[in-house]
């Protein structure tokens, strides 16, 4: 019998993976949604805010430079190895990155801020190729890859709910200046677990089989890690791939209407912010340990079934509070129900990506799997706000929303049926043992 979830969150190992998932998801919304919110007030215009938002493409690219996380170590730490001597690197980039944007602000010059935050992007994208090699490549079993991704997402929901929440009430009390000084500072929680972490052994075998470093060999760096994952899996790959890359389509395309729904309905800032505190937050937890002790009872192919089924019916909570009005309590429930099926699905999702990866091109493959399941959803949900427009035009403000959030569990169709035929074929996939 495994040990309780919390007995098993106090071994170091998991300990340190929670840091590194809070390191992980700390930069994210500081160099997306958070900082349009700090640009608007500082008078920056819709399109440039837009244009910014540009940034975060490098978590979408990350797969392009994967290939050199995996073969070099990095420069001035590699003494730390190749896994933890990047951390710290990309740690410590970011933290410069973040007190950069503060010490220059908006008004400093709108390029140069931009600049900062793209390199503070790029430094927190190659963070997360590195982190997820870790996780991956530091487990000693299927059992504990799965406690690893669940401390994962606990720490990265954390992070999220700081920089989403509670940073706002900070920026209101003490500026947004000090409040990214202080994001700055909670970096050091990474950096600390990096230099606690062990170097995992499996790292030593990441790009030793390529040739000396080229065009055409940085291109075969790429190549070979996307070949020896159809290798791997033979003529289920194609059929993984769309099922991970439709996975949670309708949560990416239903995101930027959020916010804009709660305004049109009526809902205060305050109420919003209250409930992603409380409930809310207990609900993704609550999402997050379910996914993981589903991985260890039924395994990871069923729980990323059950993920298919609660993410897209999850949106058709926003459908029933659009048709209802503005009930604080109805609201609460849509948001916990939402909360629980993104925690649930995300950490499935992971924990399944996870068990697909061999080891010698883990920070590779990861990489090219994480930017492969965003892509179309990072696409399509720019077209999000125009088809709102369409729908209310065709009906009222409020069923217009409904429609469309009926419309994003929809889409949520194909995935569930791809997910389906993996359960039914294919049994759940067991990662490689570290050679001795």
């Amino acid at each position: 019998m495994p040990t309780s979830f919390a007995r098993a969150l106090a071994r170091p190992k998991i300990l340190a993976m929670l840091a590194l998932g809070f390191a992980s998801g700390l930069p994210f919304l500081l160099v997306g949604n958070t900082l349009g919110y700090w640009l608007r007030e500082e008078g920056t215009t819709l399109s440039a805010i837009g244009y910014l938002s540009w940034v975060g493409l490098a978590y979408s690219s990350k797969f392009l430079w994967a290939p050199l996380i995996d073969r070099f170590d990095a420069p001035l730490l590699g003494w730390l190895g190749r896994r933890r001597g990047w951390m710290a690197l990309s740690q410590l980039t970011v933290m410069a990155g973040l007190l950069g944007m503060a010490w220059l602000t908006p008004k400093g010059g709108l390029t140069a801020f931009a600049l900062l935050a793209l390199l503070t992007a790029f430094a927190a994208a190659t963070q997360d190729i590195v982190i997820d090699a870790w996780r991956i490549e530091t487990a000693d079993n299927g059992e504990e890859q799965a406690l690893l991704t669940s401390a994962s997402q606990l720490g990265y929901r954390a992070a999220l709910l700081i920089t989403d929440a509670l940073i706002l009430i900070l920026a209101a009390g003490v500026g947004w200046v000090v409040s990214y000084q202080w994001m700055a500072a909670l970096m050091a929680l990474g950096l600390m677990a990096t230099w606690c972490a062990r170097e995992p052994l499996g790292s030593a075998l990441a790009g030793a089989a390529e040739p000396r470093l080229s065009l055409s060999s940085l291109g075969s760096m790429i190549v070979s890690p996307l070949r020896l994952f159809f290798v791997q899996h033979g003529a289920t790959a194609l059929l993984m791939l769309a099922a991970i890359s439709l996975y949670r389509l309708p949560d990416f395309v239903l995101g930027p209407m959020a916010n804009p729904f709660y305004a049109d309905l009526g809902i205060a800032k305050e109420t919003v912010g209250a409930v992603r505190a409380s409930f809310g937050l207990v609900a993704t937890f609550a999402g997050i340990a379910a996914a993981g002790l589903a991985a260890l009872r039924y395994g990871l192919v069923p729980t990323l079934l059950a993920g298919a089924v609660l993410g897209p019916a999850s949106n058709l909570a926003f459908a029933a509070l659009a048709w209802h009005g503005p009930d604080p309590t109805w609201f609460a429930g849509a948001m916990v129900i939402d909360n629980f099926a993104t925690g649930f699905a995300g950490t499935a999702l992971v924990a399944y990506m996870s068990s697909l990866i061999g080891l010698g091109y883990t920070a590779t493959q990861y990489a090219l799997l994480s930017s492969f399941y965003a892509l179309l959803g990072k696409t399509l949900k720019g077209f999000s706000g125009a088809t709102v427009e369409a729908l209310q035009a065709a009906s009222t403000p409020m069923d217009g929303y409904a429609l469309f959030f009926v419309g994003t569990a929809v889409i949520g169709l194909p995935a569930l049926l791809l997910t389906a035929w993996l359960t039914r074929r294919t049994p759940a996939p067991a990662r490689p043992s570290t050679p001795p």
